[in-house]
């Protein structure tokens, strides 16, 4: 297994199998992530989330941490004994090696958690876009249709009226030039 694994002492020991426990529980962790997480009959991630659940804001202790901190533990505490440190500065060295892999991996995924976007739809992001009528749209607003129109990056078709005299038909183009408090396209037709 590791060469003089005999003859080295328990403290040094102790250093090496939490080293390797937690490099194996890394491996797989890091494995499972780069998946997805699934495996025959096995979904999900290993920090679930539970659903409706606002969960804490920045986790210093976590599964996956723990992992981060007993590898790095493992390892740094290796490399002060091998560089001839004392015990106490092993552990000293190793607990704070350890610590700042937890507050590296929690500040990690606390702020990659931030670059998630809600996904909820901006109607004022429609405004002066350009779109076209899919669903005829009455004259003077007396009916509602539909026009298809890029907002926030997506392609959506999304209710309309129009203060244009005349019906808008599938296939006009329009150009949006208000949003009503209700949600509703205010468009006109842009002359071709």
């Amino acid at each position: 297994m590791i060469p003089g694994f005999e003859t080295m002492l328990l403290f040094e020991k102790i250093y090496w199998v939490i080293a390797l426990i937690a490099s194996v529980i890394f491996l797989i962790l890091l494995i499972i992530t780069l998946f997805g997480g699934e495996t025959e009959g096995v979904e999900g991630d290993v920090d679930v989330e539970i659903e409706g659940d606002t969960g804490i804001e920045f986790q210093f202790l976590s599964f996956k941490n723990l992992v981060g901190f007993f590898t790095i533990f493992g390892w740094s505490g290796i490399a002060c004994l091998d560089a001839g440190m004392s015990k106490g500065i092993t552990v000293l060295i190793s607990v704070v090696c350890g610590l700042i892999m937890m507050l590296a991996m929690a500040s990690l995924f606390y702020y990659l958690g931030k670059l998630q976007s809600s996904g909820t739809l901006k109607l004022s992001n429609a405004l002066n876009q350009i779109g076209e009528v899919y669903l005829t749209i009455g004259a003077n607003r007396s009916r509602i249709g539909k026009v298809s129109i890029n907002v926030q990056g997506s392609l959506r078709e999304l209710d309309a009226l129009t203060d244009d005299g005349v019906d808008l038909v599938q296939g006009n183009v329009v150009k949006v030039k208000e949003v009503t408090a209700n949600g509703i396209l205010i468009v006109q037709l842009i002359n071709t």
